[in-house]
């Protein structure tokens, strides 16, 4: 009996439909119209784009853990290959916005209220990468209840280093001497400039090419989530308008306010200095 079940249970993962758990991901894509005979064509894609939108931020979660813990153990060819993996998904994530819009304004409005509260705003992975990134706040808690799996998720979060908090470490470590006030910041807290660190980064582009490939694919990836932001903007501005957003949001003119802030602004601030 004991050889059987083992048995049982490689088979279970021998098929590609076994090992995807094809079954259970293809059944996730429910829609609310049709319920009353009055379907909408185009809310199965608003579904799936936003179904791949969260694996994609699970996935850049993954990898944002990793570049820290390779920061920690001081690897970096994996690092700097991590970098490079993460640059590409965020490409594929902006390139979705082209699909999404493909729906027109009057083939959305058909379905959103069906919605009803539900708003992007409150998707907790995408606050957990704002952690990691840095951009901490305690206000996005008020959307997740106390001891909700999401509120857990983000106080965890909250609590940790960031990638930046990571990345200080790291060019201490390797001889680029940050000062002790920027090392022992508050991880709690969000990241702010110093113009401490941006002495050290300017002689670390003067003196070491190797870590500069790393600064680069830093702001990077810093341009390239304001780019999302941006797309995301015009995405919806095209899409309802000024009208506000679900969920008791301002729509449009809400993630305006979110433009033009990157998440590692020295980076930005010492190309003035090169």
């Amino acid at each position: 009996m004991g050889l059987l079940r083992e048995t049982m249970a490689h088979e279970k993962y021998t098929t590609y439909s076994g090992y995807l758990h094809l079954e259970d991901l293809l059944s996730l894509q429910v829609e609310r119209s049709g319920r009353n005979g009055d379907h909408e064509h185009d809310e199965m894609l608003f579904i799936i784009i936003h179904q791949v939108y969260e694996l994609w931020f699970k996935q850049l979660l993954h990898e944002l853990e990793f570049a820290r813990d390779r920061m920690a153990a001081d690897d970096m060819p994996r690092l700097l290959h991590t970098m490079q993996r993460i640059l590409t998904i965020l490409k594929v994530q902006v390139a979705q916005l082209d699909i999404l819009e493909t729906m027109r304004p009057l083939e959305f409005l058909a379905f959103r209220q069906m919605l009803e509260e539900a708003s992007g705003l409150q998707s907790y992975q995408f606050r957990e990468l704002e952690f990691v990134l840095g951009h901490k706040r305690t206000s996005v808690f008020k959307r997740y209840p106390d001891g909700s799996d999401a509120r857990k998720r983000l106080e965890r979060r909250y609590r940790e280093p960031s990638l930046w908090n990571a990345f200080l470490g790291f060019l201490d470590a390797r001889g680029h001497s940050i000062p002790r006030e920027d090392l022992g910041r508050d991880v709690t807290a969000p990241t702010e400039p110093s113009a401490g660190v941006q002495a050290a980064l300017v002689r670390l582009y003067r003196e070491d090419p190797t870590l500069v490939q790393l600064c680069e694919r830093l702001v990077d990836l810093d341009e390239g989530l304001q780019e999302w932001r941006y797309r995301h903007v015009k995405m919806v501005e095209r899409t309802i308008g000024t009208r506000p957003g679900t969920g008791e949001t301002a729509g449009a003119a809400y993630l305006r306010g979110s433009l033009n802030k990157p998440v590692f602004p020295d980076l930005w601030a010492i190309r003035t200095d090169l």
